[in-house]
């Protein structure tokens, strides 16, 4: 799917401005529902795999070889935004359970898992599959372009904020040589392997674009690379915290602006946030970009 077509409802969605209200609130709870619906299609769409079995080990290889370089690579070099611009943190803001918001991250996993059962016990024609998921993912953007404007971040606030400049460009540049590196280990493209490391932890968009171009097979391991990515933060934002936020708010990419962002202000204080939301706001807008881009080129 050509990039433009994916950032269309996204800015569309940013145009229109809505205040804090019955409305907004609806989208938000709308979207979670929207998430899992993507994720179920994207299970049938492999549960209708006829060596479904057989390919679950390569799914898990590309999953962990993918995982293990990015976080490898990420928290390298992450430190060096701490040592240019330190951050002055907060006490404890409280309490939080890291459990059930990794229970909640896995309910992902599980709605997938539902989708692959439907696939085997009934048979859906794939475009159909393809087609209603790509519809659904325009709808998904254009209200989370809304959410976007709704936060009230100005593209000056952003541009002008050089730690979530930093961590952007960092997360992205060493995402992107995590996946060049794990494509040879694979026997990927090169370009398959930096579209795979592209999402940045959006795991709904990843494993919907890489699912109509490569299959569902790549798709699967593009969506639990993503998903590994939020639950791996969650665990290591309050342990990082201390000695490194940058490392910290940065590791979770996309989801920093969103599922993330409550464990990062708990963790470090409310100076985080901006940080943390101009990260993922950048790295949100990126996957839309770089993945159809990656590949386009073969």
């Amino acid at each position: 799917m050509d990039a433009l077509i994916i950032l269309l409802p996204l800015f569309l969605g940013y145009l229109i401005p809505l205040k804090p209200g019955p409305l907004l609130r609806l989208i938000d709870r709308s979207l979670t529902a929207i998430v899992y619906l993507i994720l179920l299609l994207m299970g049938m769409g492999l549960g209708g795999l006829d060596n479904l079995a057989g390919e679950l080990s390569l799914i898990l290889k590309i999953t962990l070889t993918l995982t293990g370089l990015t976080l490898v690579a990420n928290l390298a070099l992450l430190p060096l935004v701490d040592k240019r611009w330190p951050l002055a943190l907060e006490g404890h803001q409280g309490r939080f359970s890291k459990l059930a918001m990794a229970l909640e991250s896995l309910q992902l996993a599980a709605v997938v898992a539902a989708g692959v059962v439907l696939g085997l016990l009934f048979t859906v024609p794939e475009h159909w599959i393809e087609t209603g998921a790509n519809a659904i993912l325009m709808l998904l953007l254009l209200l989370i372009g809304i959410q976007m404007r709704a936060s009230n971040m100005s593209w000056r606030q952003i541009l002008l904020n050089p730690r979530g400049l930093a961590i952007a460009g960092l997360i992205l540049v060493t995402s992107l040589l995590a996946g060049a590196l794990a494509a040879p280990l694979l026997g990927l493209p090169i370009h398959h392997g930096l579209a795979l490391a592209s999402g940045m932890g959006w795991y709904s968009l990843s494993g919907i674009l890489i699912s109509a171009e490569l299959g569902p097979v790549m798709g699967s391991a593009a969506f639990l690379a993503d998903l590994a990515r939020e639950l791996i933060a969650i665990i290591l934002i309050p342990i990082l915290m201390r000695s490194s936020p940058a490392s910290a708010i940065g590791y979770g990419g996309a989801t920093a602006m969103d599922f993330t962002l409550p464990v990062i202000q708990k963790s470090g204080g409310p100076q985080t946030v901006p940080v943390a939301i101009v990260s993922g706001f950048l790295l949100s807008l990126a996957g839309p970009i770089l993945i159809p881009f990656f590949l386009s080129l073969g």
